[in-house]
């Protein structure tokens, strides 16, 4: 007689899921047992250990889902009014400027009258009516504003330094730095600083063509979470030639030291490294530990910063998987996305009949392909 068998975690949830589908069609739960070869204790142990439920709790959990979404929104809505009203409360606009800003947003978006918005924000209503000189013909700075502003317009990224300069040296005025600060500010002539560029990676090798297997293997990361809102993290990675699906992580967190160990593992199961790897610039993919992973035996090719279109085969991977599979799911565990992504990723290379492929599976591709690759000036630094 034989044993017992012994069941895996990624077993059980493939299971569970199974019994969903047959529930779906109308089985009870000892045919649903009976067809997984199981018993309904072992069925129902598994349930409530793994979170399994039948449909009518799946349908009652949704609405609770459902009605406690819109609470927690009309709670952020309720502490986002407070906090608007309490960070005005507690002085951080000190301009009368900004005050009166304040006032006018309280009037016009919350509906409160003029005084108890300028008693919120502390200002005076008197102050609050005052027309602030600058606004006012009276105004003794008004020509020079105008100089500010014609200098600012034939130079646009020039600061007030060096506007107080042209003023100082060139058109003789004799006026404070802080004065020229001021009135730069108030007529809004601040240079935007452009922001910070992204590090981008060093290529190895030059751009390849993938006309042939174990060429370019594509490396990218996406996200989802899991109903509890924690993050999970995937890296997937697709051979361009033949479309294989070569590398599953699914985690809460991905290092470049885990990416060093999986890619390792990879490249012993499918009999070798690539020539290249392409991917963009993300933190795991230019760390230090990557490169020197790769050094010598395979080489790297980085997209330029913000341009995912030059990593095209990997983002088309990722829109279906998403399209497919992570939009379609609701991760009650790590453990469950881990094996439905895996078990997606095995159906992309054994069953998706790919359309730039002859309509072959990438299994079946790649089993007859006899493409060889014909390199041009591809040398590993």
């Amino acid at each position: 007689m034989a044993g017992r068998k012994r069941h895996s975690a990624e077993d059980i949830v493939r299971k569970l899921r199974r019994a969903d589908e047959l529930a779906a069609e109308g089985k009870n739960g000892e045919e649903i047992a009976a067809d997984l070869e199981v018993s309904a204790a072992t069925l129902y142990n598994w349930r409530r250990q793994y979170g399994g439920m039948d449909a009518d709790a799946a349908k009652e959990l949704k609405k609770l889902r459902e009605q406690n979404g819109r609470l927690k929104r009309l709670l952020a809505d309720a502490e986002l009014e407070k906090d608007a009203l309490r960070e005005i409360a507690k002085g951080k606009i000190l301009s009368p400027t900004a005050k009166r800003a304040a006032i006018d947003m309280l009037k016009d978006v919350k509906n409160m009258s003029e005084r108890m918005a300028c008693r919120v924000v502390g200002l005076s209503r008197s102050t609050y009516r005052r027309l602030p000189l600058a606004q006012t013909p009276a105004d003794p700075d008004a020509g020079m504003r105008a100089q500010l502003r014609t200098y600012a317009r034939k130079h646009p990224r020039h600061g007030f330094r060096r506007a107080w300069a042209h003023l100082r040296f060139d058109d003789g005025i004799e006026v404070n730095k802080k004065k020229v600060h001021r009135l730069w500010t108030e007529e809004g002539l601040q240079v935007r600083r452009a922001p910070r560029r992204k590090r981008a990676g060093q290529s190895s090798v030059p751009i390849v063509a993938a006309d042939a297997p174990k060429v370019v293997w594509a490396l990218d990361f996406q996200f989802d979470s899991t109903v509890d809102g924690k993050k999970v993290k995937i890296a997937s990675m697709v051979d361009e030639h033949t479309r294989m699906s070569l590398l599953n992580i699914v985690d809460r967190s991905i290092t470049a030291d885990r990416l060093v160990e999986e890619l390792e593992k990879t490249f012993a199961i499918w009999g070798g490294p690539p020539m290249v790897l392409r991917m963009d610039n993300g933190p795991e993919f230019i760390s230090e530990a990557l490169q020197a992973f790769c050094a010598g035996s395979v080489g790297i090719s980085y997209i330029p910063p913000g341009t995912p279109w030059n990593n095209g085969f990997i983002e088309s991977f990722n829109n279906r998987l998403r399209d497919e599979c992570l939009n379609r799911n609701c991760w009650p565990t790590l453990l469950e996305a881990r094996v439905v992504i895996d078990d997606f990723k095995d159906d992309h290379n054994h069953r998706h009949r790919h359309s730039a492929l002859g309509y072959q599976t990438p299994a079946e591709y790649a089993a007859r392909c006899t493409h060889q690759h014909h390199p041009v000036g591809c040398e590993i630094d």
